[in-house]
């Protein structure tokens, strides 16, 4: 147990707990954030990676009052005063709830991520359905370091869109138009790679690093998806292999020079990652504030209704 009102560390646990000490209620709670400011916030948050509140009586109408201060980086000068918009803010982990989802890092495969996800426990479930997280720098040291070498150059997210007929999405669907010029000017100006198939489809990619350097501390992350576009990362993702060719698997991902990464390769990243992966365990009204770089989030398994929101920073 935490003593009322103090800042303590879970016992076996990288996070810090906060819990009132005050007058309660998400009141106190924002009360606190904003007593304590964005820059002090960045600071601890880089230290420790992911924060837990619990005890707040937080509740789905006072959500958008904590993550005003909690998604406010102090990057900029109305820093602290923007609460993210109510678009900002879904429900995850919705269907498959016997599976479990491997910790990944929110837009890595993107060439923009949010630095904190902020996750709300709007619906415990009724057993199982902790998050899972797995501290990035950890991950990385736990590699084999002639894979990092090879994966130096960065490595390669490729997505194949069909011409209306398949498996996966449509490439009018996914950009919007039926125009091919309008397509190619979109892919040109965000510095994808593209070429159009015999069949009407089109095959994209991009190369980004595997790894990123924390914006605040310096210090070197695991930070891509690697597990989660390869077929060996995926029970699905594989059987579509024997269905489909290569090159017109909806995702796929491979090392820059567009060589394949072999199966067992990808099934050590994930044992490594998850042989360190830590549990934190839901109750109704809870909050986690994560950084998105330091460490990596999935989902256990879960029986009942488990309803999570997830919010994002800039």
């Amino acid at each position: 147990m935490s003593e009322k009102g103090r800042v303590v560390r879970l016992e076996n646990w990288t996070p810090l707990e906060m819990d009132p000490g005050g007058v309660g209620g998400p009141e106190e709670l924002v009360q606190r954030l904003t007593d304590l400011g964005p820059q002090e916030l960045t600071g601890l948050l880089a230290e420790e990676k992911a924060l837990v509140f619990r005890g707040f009586d937080i509740t789905a109408e006072t959500l958008s009052d904590v993550l005003a201060p909690l998604l406010a980086t102090g990057s900029g000068p109305d820093a602290g005063s923007r609460a993210p918009a109510v678009h900002a803010v879904w429900h995850t982990r919705t269907g498959r709830p016997e599976t479990t989802v491997w910790p990944f890092h929110k837009m890595s495969a993107a060439h923009a991520w949010p630095t904190r996800l902020a996750l709300y426990c709007d619906t415990a479930p009724l057993t199982g359905g902790a998050s899972v997280v797995v501290d990035s720098a950890g991950w990385l040291a736990a590699l084999d370091p002639a894979l990092l070498e090879r994966l130096a150059p960065g490595v390669r997210y490729v997505r194949y869109f069909h011409d209306g007929s398949g498996i996966g999405e449509s490439w009018q669907n996914a950009f919007g138009t039926d125009r091919r010029e309008q397509v190619e000017l979109f892919l040109d100006a965000t510095g994808y790679e593209w070429s159009w198939r015999a069949d009407g489809g089109i095959q994209v990619s991009r190369v980004l690093p595997a790894t990123v350097r924390h914006p605040v501390t310096g210090t070197e992350m695991w930070f891509n998806q690697i597990h989660r576009w390869h077929p060996a990362g995926s029970g699905h993702r594989e059987a579509l292999t024997r269905i489909l060719p290569e090159g017109q698997l909806p995702w796929n991902v491979t090392f820059a020079d567009g060589s394949s990464i072999p199966g067992p390769t990808v099934t050590e990243i994930c044992c490594r990652g998850f042989a360190m992966a830590v549990d934190i365990p839901w109750n109704r009204g809870d909050l986690l504030l994560l950084d998105n770089v330091s460490l990596a989030h999935g989902c256990r398994p879960f029986t009942g209704t488990r309803r999570v929101c997830v919010a994002m920073s800039d």
